[in-house]
């Protein structure tokens, strides 16, 4: 994989409806989303203009789960709503050891002499959830949770040093891809959905059948209302360690030893919405708490500020 100075567009339609002969998500989709998938060994290379990195997998498995993410009758990984036109699609992927490994370019704009940042992490797993239309296939809405248990991270000054500048260096591609996606996201995306109560009010009349009500109360249940990334830690210690220390005659110099640093975090988590407006309600989250209305009573006053300069 290489970095882009500028953001592709996107992919369009799925390319498996294309292969099928199909522009709706049909068969085709069902059968490939229900494949079981084992990679022994896998090994992503990133190049950028600042820095190349890796990415070892060992033992991957890719499979479809229910809403509950347990594996169990392919029927019951998906959930479609024929009045919304949407399709919910859960999928989990495990591995046993993942590796990670980041070093400077020659011609890039580090330091000439820097330290690679290494980081193996024991079992992992991601879960995605994807929220389709059924006739073009198109992503409307996606979960990304990555899981890890305990992990173990020993970082020198320098690798500190390094990690920032990688960060640094992506940040300007980064920026431009987020600003496409957003300039691209479907109304679907930025408009919440009704809730369960106020459709059942419209639809009913209309003699929709109990049936009909349920699975989109169903649907409601595990909808996602926008994209969202989150990534969740059990466990982390972090050893963070001075190499900038002194050698005289090849045999280190007592008392001229760095120091070092050891951090413990318990069930650290972080969740991005990339898609979500200010003022906007939040209480989808993951994590929301009656803590959060507070702070979304004074977002409203700003943004309500902000909205009247403006149009002055």
């Amino acid at each position: 994989m290489r970095t882009c100075e500028e953001p592709r567009p996107p992919n369009g339609q799925s390319p498996i409806a294309l292969a099928a002969g199909q522009s709706e998500y049909g068969f085709a989709e069902k059968v490939v989303e229900g494949m079981f998938i084992v990679v022994n060994s896998i090994t992503i290379k990133i190049h950028s203009k600042a820095f190349h990195a890796s990415f070892e997998l060992w033992q991957l498995q890719g499979y479809s789960v229910n809403p509950n993410w347990q594996q169990s009758d392919l029927r019951l990984t998906r959930i479609t709503d024929p009045q919304r036109g949407e399709v919910l699609t859960f999928k989990e992927l495990t591995w046993q050891t993942l590796r990670i490994e980041a070093d400077a370019t020659d011609n890039g704009d580090q330091d000439p002499v820097t330290t690679p940042l290494r980081l193996i992490t024991n079992q992992g797993k991601i879960q995605i959830s994807l929220k389709r239309r059924t006739k073009d296939c198109n992503v409307m809405a996606s979960k990304l949770m990555f899981l890890l248990d305990d992990l173990l991270w020993v970082l020198t000054d320098s690798q500190l040093k390094a990690m920032m500048k990688y960060a640094e260096s992506l940040s300007e591609a980064m920026e431009k891809s987020a600003q496409q996606r957003k300039s691209l996201a479907p109304e679907s995306v930025q408009v919440t959905p009704p809730t369960p109560s106020t459709q059942q009010s419209w639809s009913q009349p209309f003699g929709v059948s109990p049936n009909a009500s349920s699975i989109g109360q169903y649907f409601d249940k595990h909808d996602m209302k926008e994209s969202s990334y989150h990534l969740l830690i059990s466990r982390l210690d972090l050893h963070i360690c001075d190499d900038s220390h002194t050698r005289e005659s090849g045999t280190l110099k007592h008392g001229m030893l760095g120091g070092a640093m050891q951090l413990t975090f318990r069930r650290m988590a972080f969740d991005y919405y990339p898609f979500h407006r200010a003022g906007d309600a939040c209480k989808h989250w993951v994590r929301y708490s009656e803590a959060m209305e507070t702070r979304g009573q004074w977002a409203k006053q700003l943004v309500s500020e902000f909205q009247s300069k403006i149009e002055k």
